[in-house]
């Protein structure tokens, strides 16, 4: 009889063990935000995701870029430029936090300067401009009419200046950050103003 509780108070004993470890388990694992929740971070999804039309880019290294080259990883893009006194250095840092607090999840991502003023920004101005935030941040150029036609397929419109003989001239463009995700299709973007801890959250979602 004895051993008889004694098998019921272990198998007791072990329900309760696989309830608790089920429990722990869900609790800390990293739950999918729902679509109001991710709009509350800022973070709004295309559904379905759009396919990219062809275009050709160059990358900081003078290398073809095309729509293709975005598979296999989520990719985060901000249209701008290094002449931009303000918005583009402030965006450009913030991504950088972004990458640092990502930890592990750091690897999944791939974020990315489109130029919006070619006529300045030739791949080498874009690395050595990025490489003030992060070394593997990606610049990408080209030629106006190119870069017109990719930021008009993300919704990330910008007013083009071409031969402008003013130096300092400025450009408008949008502050929204783009989401291109693995397969290479435009997903969503996040909306400006920036909040660091909520692109993080955001994030954190969506590579898990």
């Amino acid at each position: 009889m004895s051993r008889g509780i004694f098998i019921t108070v272990a198998s007791c004993l072990g329900l309760i063990a696989l309830i608790l470890a089920l429990f722990l388990s869900r609790f800390y694992t990293p739950r999918e935000l729902t679509q109001d929740e991710y709009k509350m971070l800022g973070a709004y999804f295309i559904d379905p995701p759009r396919q990219l039309t062809e275009f050709q880019l160059v990358d900081d290294e003078g290398a073809t870029f095309l729509p293709e080259q975005f598979k296999n990883k989520w990719n985060i893009l901000f249209f701008g430029f290094t002449y931009c006194p303000d918005i583009c250095p402030l965006t450009m840092k913030q991504m950088s936090d972004v990458k640092e607090s990502l930890g592990d999840n750091a690897e999944k991502i791939r974020i990315f300067l489109v130029s919006v003023d070619p006529d300045r920004d030739k791949p080498e101005n874009l690395r050595v401009y990025l490489d003030n935030f992060d070394n593997d941040f990606i610049g990408l150029t080209g030629e106006i009419d190119q870069i017109y036609r990719f930021s008009t397929q993300v919704n990330a419109p910008f007013f083009p200046v071409v031969n402008n003989p003013e130096p300092n001239y400025t450009v408008d463009h949008s502050g929204s950050l783009v989401l291109i995700s693995p397969d290479a299709k435009y997903t969503g973007f996040f909306r400006a103003p920036h909040d660091t801890d909520k692109i993080i959250k955001a994030l954190a979602s969506v590579l898990n």
